[in-house]
């Protein structure tokens, strides 16, 4: 059985309807990736998961419970890294694990966790003066500490560097193979195919596509980019004419070619048959931005919709009170 089930969830607020009959189930033990444009309804998905808001209509499951009436049985087998989290600034390492480890009947030894998660040495720095790498390394352990079989991690990497994220990822890699399933939320395409073994695009509160990573970028309209600078001008007819071409662009004398294996394939013929040389050929697989941004084109890009749900919850630390 599924560790996560969620069924035709759907979620609506002052009338316009977030979340609009998202379904999708989480295997034990795969790195579950949620992806979305802003606003797309992802947030308010997780949290109905968590037990934080509680569904208009739908089914939610985890570990086969209610994530709103067994809420706090669910509590004691999923652990949460929300998307905003603080502490008080003067609050140490160790007293933060300390305090955590209290919340839990069979809480982990917070002595390894700290050791594997590189924080033994800041036990005694006040939150306020930890990086913020050092700050999310904090609130996975605070997350794990409850020992739990299934993890929510929310935009993890958000405001770090690049090498500090990919410090992280290694982690939630090291936090799957000790056994924990892990659902992550993220809007960094190259986070989620590094660490997923499924993703659920959720577009305007739907599920746009759910697979492997690397089959969404299969799908994606030009799933190879061809570019080239040739030795002499060709025709546009004959490029137009190449088969599953997507789409042709002329820059500065350079050729860029969006299309297939077998687009590729008939513009070294088309290059063979009239003598002219390709100079700095490239030729790259899609990504998995290319088959995001095929699956959420029609989404509305508005920069204020970076939530998805009203502001009705009020965030400590890692636990949330609806208010």
């Amino acid at each position: 059985m599924p560790v996560i089930e969620v069924t035709d969830l759907r979620k609506t607020y002052d009338g316009r309807a977030v979340v609009d009959g998202v379904s999708f189930a989480v295997e034990e033990g795969e790195i579950f990736g949620v992806l979305g444009p802003n606003g797309a309804g992802k947030t308010t998905t997780v949290e109905c998961v968590e037990g934080l808001r509680a569904p208009d209509g739908g089914r939610v499951r985890v570990a086969g419970l209610d994530p709103v009436a067994d809420h706090d049985k669910v509590a004691r087998v999923l652990g949460a890294q929300l998307q905003q989290s603080e502490l008080q600034p003067k609050l140490t390492v160790r007293e933060a694990l300390e305090l955590y480890a209290s919340f839990h009947r069979r809480p982990l030894d917070w002595g390894p966790l700290a050791e594997r998660l590189g924080l033994t040495s800041k036990l005694g720095t006040r939150f306020a003066k930890l990086s913020g790498g050092q700050k999310q390394r904090l609130f996975i352990a605070l997350a794990l500490i409850g020992d739990p079989r299934i993890v929510v991690l929310d935009e993890l990497t958000t405001g770090l560097d690049p090498r500090a994220r990919r410090d992280t990822w290694q982690i939630v890699e090291d936090v799957r193979a000790n056994g924990v399933t892990v659902l992550l939320v993220t809007h960094f395409m190259e986070e989620a195919q590094r660490l997923c073994d499924r993703i659920a695009v959720i577009d305007q509160g739907r599920v746009a596509a759910l697979d492997t990573p690397a089959n969404l970028v299969r799908r994606s309209a030009g799933a190879t980019v061809i570019s080239f600078t040739p030795s002499a001008p060709l025709d546009d007819r004959d490029l137009n004419a190449l088969p599953e071409l997507v789409s042709v662009e002329h820059r500065d004398g350079r050729v860029t070619l969006s299309g297939t294996d077998e687009t590729v394939n008939a513009v070294v013929t088309l290059l063979a048959r009239h003598r002219v040389t390709a100079h700095q050929l490239r030729v790259l697989d899609a990504t998995l931005d290319d088959a995001f941004l095929d699956l959420t084109k029609n989404a509305p890009h508005d920069a204020d919709a970076a939530h998805d749900a009203p502001h009705d919850v009020t965030r400590v630390g890692t636990k949330e009170t609806a208010t």
